[in-house]
């Protein structure tokens, strides 16, 4: 190759590493330049085949009764020590300690940290990650471990395919107001901007999740962010949690993307991934269709006005024999005083007549 070939080939070089930087390097966003369309583009995992989040059609999940109820450990033994909160610019983030752990899966993972995804339009306007049969909720909660049996750390396990265990637990919004989820809200303004850091008050985790820890929806897939490593166990609870409407306003209303320093403030909001698709992977439940089933609305009515029609009916009837019991006892008891007065009258009667009359002999 001549000097001019190798010049013009240096130059390209020079030119492809100046317009595609390093993976590390690239700022994605949900919406944008780098959005969750163009991923893959700068991350190949994003485009591989076992991506998350997902849609669970519950009539095309399989009961696998292997699936025990998971258990947290050492959630609630949250110390005096604090946790420390930081705003990524994409979420906000509150680490864990390292003893807290997960059990109810192959093999022992440990805990990392949590961290929540939201919309920006209040109550029924979608924010969670999963979706159950086409339907969003509100928010969602993700807890992140790694599999601490095989791997000494985080960093090492998120590249495995048995590397990570995330649990998802879908919220809701309702009157009450979940006091659980106040120990991270009351402190989100402490964390506004991206970058931004807070050490917060240690409180129960366990607080957080649903009750029942034994009905979930089990699959392999991914991180729902860049670089989407396919590496997760995830387990999506089938109780949702319920935070107030206000709760909600305030984790979508006070968060920014941008840094302090930015003169253009961009609220965080919107900052959940599409569903991705299944590719012939298997939804598993650990519970079965009819144990796990929800009633509509319509059936809730229906069965309520059903008991009520069956007490109504119930109470005419009984009410129909307490009345028929109070109407023949008079009779009987009438009934019982003629025949005591027709008896006292015939008794009477033999005694009034006369006796015969002794005859004479002759």
């Amino acid at each position: 190759m001549d000097s001019l070939g190798l010049f013009i080939l240096l130059m390209l070089l020079c030119f492809q590493w100046t317009i595609a930087p390093a993976a590390d390097e690239v700022t994605w966003t949900y919406i944008g330049l780098v959005g969750q369309t163009e991923w893959s583009q700068y991350f190949p995992n994003c485009g591989g085949t076992s991506q998350s989040p997902v849609d669970v059609v519950t009539t095309q999940t399989k009961y696998d009764p292997s699936l025990v109820p998971l258990t947290p450990l050492g959630y609630s033994q949250h110390g005096n020590k604090p946790l420390n909160m930081y705003n990524n610019g994409h979420t906000v983030v509150i680490e864990l300690p390292e003893w807290m752990g997960l059990a109810g899966l192959p093999w022992l993972f440990t805990a990392v940290q949590m961290h929540l995804h939201w919309g920006s339009g209040g109550p029924s306007h979608g924010g969670s990650e999963h979706t159950i049969n086409g339907l969003s909720a509100d928010a969602e909660l993700h807890v992140v471990h790694y599999n601490s049996e095989l791997y000494p750390n985080m960093s090492a396990a998120m590249t495995q395919s048995d590397g990570l265990a995330v649990l998802g637990i879908l919220i809701v919004t309702g009157e009450e107001t979940n006091p659980a989820f106040n120990s991270i809200l009351n402190y989100l303004s402490r964390v506004r901007h991206a970058d931004q850091k807070a050490l917060i008050p240690a409180f129960d985790v366990e607080s957080l999740l649903p009750n029942d820890l034994g009905r979930y929806y089990r699959y392999n897939g991914s991180l729902t962010t860049p670089p989407c490593y396919q590496s997760v166990i995830w387990s999506v609870f089938h109780e949702r949690v319920q935070i107030s409407k206000a709760q909600l306003l305030r984790l979508e209303t006070i968060l920014y993307s941008s840094k302090t320093e930015d003169t253009d403030r961009m609220l965080l909001q919107d900052n959940y991934r599409a569903t991705q698709p299944l590719n012939h992977r298997v939804v598993f439940a650990s519970f079965s269709a009819e144990s796990g089933k929800e009633l509509s609305s319509g059936e809730v009515t229906a069965i309520v006005i059903g008991v009520m029609c069956g007490c109504v009916g119930l109470a005419v009837i009984i009410r129909f024999i307490v009345k028929t019991i109070r109407m023949e006892e008079p009779e009987k008891a009438k009934e019982k005083k003629q025949d005591v007065a027709l008896n006292t009258t015939a008794d009477g009667e033999k005694k009034e007549e006369p006796s015969p009359s002794p005859q004479t002999e002759p």
